[in-house]
C-alpha cells in the first residue's frame, strides 16, 4: 500500500479546534467499538484478572500500593505470553507506565492482558489496567502497560521460536502494526540519552540554595528471595522484584520531600538477569533530580549468593509526586547532587525529563488539534518519527472505509469519523515491492510524476531512515483561509509543506513497507512571503506484496469542493494521478535508485509477485 500527500491532503491550518467533548464522544465510541469487536471475536492469547483491594494490598492512605498492582499485571502478562508461546516465559522489560488514578481499598482491579505481536524468540504483552466501583457502577482507566517477555530455552539450550500473531479485529491490526514502532524506539531508548548529552542540549543545574544533599536521600535494603518470592519456573517472580524496587524508590523519595510521595510514572523497568530461590537481592535507591514538581529516583538490583560477585539483575527510573489537600502537586525542596556519578545521573534526569515531555506532546495530541505541525528537533526525533509512522499504520488499519467511486479497478474509498474526513485510493502496480518503496522514498523525484507537485527539496537528512523536506505545490483555492503569510489573492499563488518524511522495511514476513509523511516546523524555514503554509498531520504510502494497492487522503474545509466531485464520481483527478505515479514505477523499476546504488538497501527474504499493493494515505483535519 502507498500513502502519499497529494494536493487533496494539503491540509491549511482550520480556524476551529475540536471541543473536549468531541473528543470524549470518539474515545467513548471507539471502546464502543472495541467491546462490539471483543464480543464478536475471542483472542485466545486473552488473559483476564480482576482483584478486589483488600488492607493488605493497600499503602498508609489505603490505596493500593503500586508495587502489589505491578505484581498483578507482570502476573497478567506472563499468563497471556506462555498461552501462545506454550513454554515458559520470563519478563524482559516493561515499558514506561503512567499511572491516571489511584484505587481505594474495596474496589475492583480489572486487567486485561494479550499478545499484540510475537517476533522471533520475543513477543510485546499489552496490559490493560481498570477500576470498578462496586457501589457506584462507575469504571475508569488506571494505567495501560506494554511488557516485553522472551521465551526460556529448552533442556538442550536451543531457543523456542515463537509462531507468529493473528490479528482478528481493528484494534488488534493496529497493536500488532505499531508494535514494531515501539520495539524500534524500545531498542534506542539508551542512545537517546546518550545523544542528548553528547549534544549539548541538556543545561548543566546551578547551585541552589538550601538545596538537599543526595546522600540524605540513598536507601541500601537487602531482601532473601524465599519460596514465596519464586514464580512456577522457581526464579524470582518479576512482579516481586518491581514491588520491592518500589518500596526503596518511595523512601528515598520521602527522605527528600519529607511527606509521603505519589507514584505517577515507571520510566522502564529493564531485566537484565535472572534470580533464583537462595539469592540475596541488593537494592538501592537514590534521588537522582527534583524538579518543581516532581522526583526522578533512581533504583538498581543486584543478586548475589553467599559467595560470588554482585550481579546486576534490573534497573528503573521512578518519578513521584507530592499532593497536597486538594490533590494539586506540591512544590518540591531542590536536591544538590554528589560529584561526578551523581552529577551524571542528575544530568541524565534532565534528559529523561525532556524526552517524557517530548513523547507526551506529540504522542497525546489528538487528530485536528491546532497547529498540526510539531517542531522538529533532534530531541524529539525519535518520537517524531514513531508518531508519524504509527499514525499511518493506524489510518490504514481503519476497518470501516466505504467505497465511493470506481473506474478500471482504481477505487476511492471514503472514512468520516466525526470531524476528521479520509480518503482512500486503492489499485494496483506491476512492480516488486521493495522497487516502489525505494522509488516512492526518494521523494525529490516525486515532481516528475506529480503534477500536484512544483517542487520537492531535500532540507536535512536526518539519518538513513528520516528526512526533512520542503514541498511547494499549488493552492486548492487562491488565498485559502488559515494561510499563516499574508500571500496575495492574485493567480499564480503556490503552498508550501515542511515534511518529515520517516521509512521502514518490513519486520517481517506480510509486514508493509512504509513512507510515512507528517508537517513539522522548523525555525530556519519559517512561512515566507508569497507562499500559503500547509499542513499535513498524517500521509504517505504502504506498500504490501498482494494485489491492491490504496491511497489515503484526509482534507480540510478548503479543499472539500475540491475532491467532492471525485466522491461524488464525477471526476478521475485521483484516478489520473494515480495512473501516473504507477507510470512512474513501472518505467523505473529496472533502474537503480541512489539508495540502491551505494548498497543501504537490505533486502529481504520474501517473495515478489507481480503485483504489489500500493496505498497512499493523508492525514485528516477538521471539516
Amino acid at each position: 500500500h502507498l500513502q502519499d500527500p497529494g494536493p487533496h491532503l494539503q491540509s491549511l491550518k482550520m480556524s476551529s479546534r475540536v471541543t473536549v467533548d468531541v473528543e470524549k464522544e470518539e474515545e467513548e465510541e471507539e471502546e464502543e467499538e472495541e467491546e462490539e469487536e471483543d464480543g464478536a471475536s475471542v483472542n485466545p492469547t486473552e488473559v483476564k484478572m480482576s482483584q478486589i483491594v483488600m488492607p493488605c494490598h493497600s499503602n498508609h492512605r489505603h490505596e493500593l500500593s503500586v508495587g502489589q498492582l505491578l505484581k498483578w499485571i507482570d502476573s497478567s502478562a506472563c499468563l497471556s505470553a506462555e498461552r501462545h508461546a506454550q513454554s515458559p516465559c520470563v519478563t524482559a522489560s516493561m515499558d514506561d507506565i503512567h499511572f491516571e488514578h489511584t484505587i481505594s481499598v474495596g474496589q475492583v482491579v480489572n486487567i486485561r492482558a494479550k499478545v499484540n505481536r510475537a517476533f522471533n524468540t520475543s513477543m510485546e504483552v499489552g496490559v490493560q489496567v481498570s477500576c470498578e466501583d462496586l457501589f457506584t457502577d462507575r469504571h475508569w482507566r488506571v494505567c495501560h502497560a506494554y511488557a516485553t517477555f522472551v521465551t526460556q530455552r529448552t533442556n538442550t539450550g536451543e531457543k523456542v521460536t515463537l509462531k507468529p500473531v493473528l490479528p482478528q479485529t481493528q484494534r488488534e491490526q493496529v497493536e500488532y502494526s505499531v508494535a514494531a514502532e515501539r520495539r524500534r524506539v524500545r531498542m534506542v531508548h539508551d542512545d537517546i540519552i546518550r545523544d542528548l548529552l553528547s549534544h549539548g542540549s541538556v543545561q548543566q543545574g546551578g547551585s541552589v540554595d538550601n538545596a538537599v544533599a543526595a546522600e540524605k536521600t540513598k536507601v541500601e535494603s537487602v531482601e532473601l528471595v524465599l519460596p514465596p518470592h519464586a514464580n512456577h519456573q522457581v526464579n524470582t517472580f518479576g512482579g516481586q522484584i518491581m514491588a520491592w524496587m518500589v518500596n526503596v524508590a518511595t523512601i528515598a523519595a520521602s527522605r527528600l520531600c519529607q511527606a509521603h510521595p505519589t507514584l505517577r510514572t515507571i520510566d522502564m523497568f529493564t531485566f537484565r538477569g535472572p534470580s533464583q530461590v537462595g539469592d540475596r537481592l541488593l537494592l538501592r535507591a537514590i534521588v537522582n533530580n527534583a524538579f518543581k514538581n516532581s522526583i526522578e529516583v533512581g533504583v538498581r538490583a543486584e543478586a548475589y549468593q553467599e559467595e560470588g560477585p554482585n550481579r546486576h539483575i534490573n534497573s528503573a527510573f521512578m518519578i513521584f509526586e507530592v499532593l497536597d489537600d486538594h490533590r494539586k502537586p506540591c512544590t518540591l525542596p531542590r536536591i544538590r547532587p554528589e560529584p561526578l556519578e551523581g552529577e551524571r545521573r542528575f544530568q541524565e534526569a534532565v534528559a529523561r525529563k525532556k524526552i517524557r515531555l517530548d513523547r507526551k506532546y506529540i504522542i497525546s495530541r489528538t487528530q485536528g488539534e491546532v497547529p498540526l505541525s510539531v517542531p522538529w528537533d533532534p530531541r524529539n526525533q525519535v518520537y517524531l518519527s514513531y508518531n508519524n509512522v504509527s499514525a499511518l499504520k493506524m489510518l490504514a488499519a481503519r476497518n470501516n472505509w466505504r467505497l465511493s467511486s470506481e473506474k478500471d479497478k482504481v477505487r476511492l474509498y471514503t472514512l468520516e469519523l466525526k470531524s476528521m474526513l479520509s480518503f482512500k485510493v486503492e489499485s494496483e502496480v506491476d512492480v516488486p515491492a521493495h522497487r516502489a518503496f525505494c522509488l516512492l522514498a526518494e521523494m525529490s523525484n516525486r515532481p516528475n510524476w506529480d503534477p500536484h507537485y512544483r517542487k520537492c527539496e531535500l532540507i536535512h537528512r536526518v539519518d538513513d531512515d528520516d528526512f526533512l523536506y520542503r514541498v511547494v505545490t499549488p493552492s486548492v483555492r487562491h488565498g485559502a483561509v488559515g494561510s499563516q503569510t499574508s500571500a496575495g489573492q492574485g493567480e499564480g499563488i503556490l503552498q508550501d509543506f515542511i515534511l518529515l518524511a520517516s521509512k521502514r522495511r518490513p519486520c517481517s514476513s506480510g509486514d508493509p513497507y512504509v513512507i510515512a509523511l507528517r508537517s513539522v516546523s522548523l525555525p530556519t524555514h519559517p512561512p515566507t512571503e508569497g507562499y500559503n503554509r500547509g499542513e499535513v498531520l498524517c500521509a504517505g504510502f504502504t506498500i504490501l506484496e498482494t494485489k491492491n494497492n490504496i491511497y489515503y487522503n484526509q482534507a480540510s474545509p478548503e479543499v472539500l469542493p475540491y475532491i467532492s466531485t471525485d466522491i461524488a464520481g464525477l471526476s478521475s483527478s485521483f484516478y489520473h494521478n494515480f495512473c501516473s505515479c504507477r507510470q512512474y514505477l513501472t518505467q523505473n523499476r529496472l533502474q537503480l535508485t541512489a539508495e540502491e546504488q551505494t548498497g543501504q538497501y537490505q533486502s529481504t527474504n520474501m517473495d515478489t509477485p507481480t503485483c504489489d499493493s500500493l496505498s497512499v494515505g493523508l492525514s485528516g483535519t477538521q471539516l
